[in-house]
């Protein structure tokens, strides 16, 4: 829960002011629904962080659910399948692979039509000349598609990014914005087709911007997610290249959307959003997906939070340092744990296979807070019961709590 809302001050911020506008903007300084969470939630998520990043891995949950629990608590695991389903909710290389609101699918035009140097796509053209638009053809014919229906692979699949030929020329279309996708909900595979069928046609209508007009847009949108940001901070947000962005950061700060300001401890120059706002204090609590927006940028995490995180999915487990899958533990402004969790879907348990708290924060204060989320999460996620498993300095206190909550 955010404290009272004060107006930054003009031309300095201190580290926390920075840390708790960050906080702000993305949502994590609002007190979480009490009541029954709906498409209007969601679209509030969308209308503060914009872009919802996806990923594969479901150890625990995937990853755009985790972003919507953060904020949200409890909801419906239906809610952005069924947004996507009816076209409210796009999918696109936003930042990586991300859900959007499907209204943006026009600042994405100038990408997908912007010219192909993908080497995998010259290969294909040159081994097998219009195989391409004879895939285009197939999804036209036959509907929904996906990458298996092509059958084009000649033997097991391989390790990650092991395309083969159908593989490479459907993400080449919807890349393009010839095809639309979206997941298929039994294992998420990505299920294209013409976006005609899948988007609205008021979409599709929109006018479209110009390149420049996009991207500026784009950089203001970035802003508002991140409240206060490096030039770096707001090009990575949708991955944007940084010269082309140079000119139209400029122009956002002549036209009083940025304001140019210095941040303690920083060493580079940041940008305030106009409509940025300072809580007096934050009471957050959330466990963050590694692909959270708050922390999918590991440089600003930092400069933030003091906090240095990598994710080790593909790091050998001899070597890792914190575990397989560790999400931060957000607890009032601060990261103050990283914990790794896994939902052992058929002993309905969270296994809590590691826990460490983080330098410079209270163990005592931690635990209590953390074992109350992790009870929430393992309700959300129909998991009866919470077993700590694994190492970290947190995990004998965390497994007392855990047990004394199982007793009581």
């Amino acid at each position: 829960m955010a404290d009272r809302l004060t107006p930054p001050p003009q031309d300095a911020l201190s580290a926390d002011q920075a840390r708790r506008i960050a906080l702000a903007a993305q949502g994590l300084a609002d007190r979480r629904p009490a009541g029954r969470v709906d498409r209007r939630h969601l679209r509030r998520v969308f209308d503060r962080v914009g872009v919802i990043q996806i990923d594969s891995v479901n150890v625990l949950a995937r990853s755009h659910e985790l972003v919507l629990f953060a904020r949200l608590g409890p909801h419906p695991r239906t809610l952005l399948p069924a947004a996507a389903a009816d076209g409210e909710v796009m999918e696109y290389w936003a930042h990586m692979a991300a859900f959007v609101p499907s209204e943006q699918h026009r600042l994405f035009r100038w990408r997908m039509d912007g010219p192909s140097t993908w080497k995998a796509l010259e290969q294909l053209a040159a081994r097998r000349p219009g195989y391409v638009e004879s895939v285009r053809r197939l999804v036209h014919d036959q509907g929904p598609t996906t990458a298996a229906d092509l059958q084009q692979r000649a033997g097991p699949k391989g390790p990650w990014w092991d395309w083969d030929d159908g593989k490479v020329a459907l993400e080449y279309l919807f890349g393009q914005g010839l095809l639309a996708a979206r997941r298929r909900p039994r294992d998420f595979a990505r299920l294209y087709d013409l976006p005609a069928r899948m988007l609205p046609a008021a979409v599709l209508d929109a006018p479209t911007p110009s390149e420049a007009q996009a991207r500026t847009e784009l950089l203001e949108r970035a802003a508002r997610a991140l409240g206060v940001a490096t030039f770096e901070d707001l090009t990575d947000y949708h991955r944007q290249r940084n010269e082309p962005c140079k000119a139209l950061v400029a122009e956002l700060v002549e036209q009083g959307r940025l304001r140019p300001v210095a941040v303690e401890g920083w060493g580079r120059p940041a940008y305030l959003h106009a409509d940025a706002v300072v809580p007096r204090r934050v009471e957050g609590r959330a466990v963050l997906s590694p692909f959270d927006s708050l922390v999918w940028n590991r440089d600003r995490n930092l400069r933030l939070f003091n906090f240095h995180y990598r994710i080790e999915i593909y790091t050998p487990a001899a070597k890792r340092q914190y575990g397989y899958y560790v999400l931060p533990f957000l607890l009032g402004e601060h990261l103050v744990a990283r914990v790794d969790l896994k939902a052992d879907r058929a002993a309905r348990t969270l296994l809590v296979q590691a826990v460490h708290a983080e330098p410079g924060h209270d163990p005592a204060a931690t635990v209590e807070p953390l074992a109350a989320e992790l009870a929430d999460v393992a309700r959300w996620l129909e998991l009866e019961r919470i077993d700590v498993v694994g190492r970290g300095d947190l995990a004998p206190a965390l497994s007392d709590v855990v047990a004394t909550g199982r007793e009581s």
